[in-house]
């Protein structure tokens, strides 16, 4: 099973990357993660995701400036791939 969901709103207007963002993890499949790639840090997603029962790692893109990894806090396995694929990224500096 393929456990990456890759959404790239780097190059959408706000408020639509919020919007994608959020009707991605409505449909994430048990399991999976979610890979974000955005052009700045998101940060009108963080309290939707903690509401949602989301946690997520913050890193520095390669392609894009942000990356972030978010899985279901009730699912180990997702949570321990999204970490793996984020630790091959810097962490986020504000």
């Amino acid at each position: 099973m393929e456990r990456e969901r890759l959404l790239d709103v780097s190059e959408l207007e706000a408020p639509e990357p919020l919007v994608r963002a959020l009707a991605a993890l409505q449909s994430l499949p048990e399991g999976a993660y979610l890979r974000l790639r955005h052009r700045m840090k998101p940060c009108h997603l963080y309290g939707h995701l903690a509401e949602q029962g989301f946690e997520a790692d913050t890193r520095q893109g390669e392609a894009v400036a942000c990356e972030v990894f978010i899985w279901r806090r009730s699912e180990p396995d997702a949570a321990r791939a999204a970490r793996e694929a984020a630790a091959a990224l810097q962490p986020w500096r504000e």
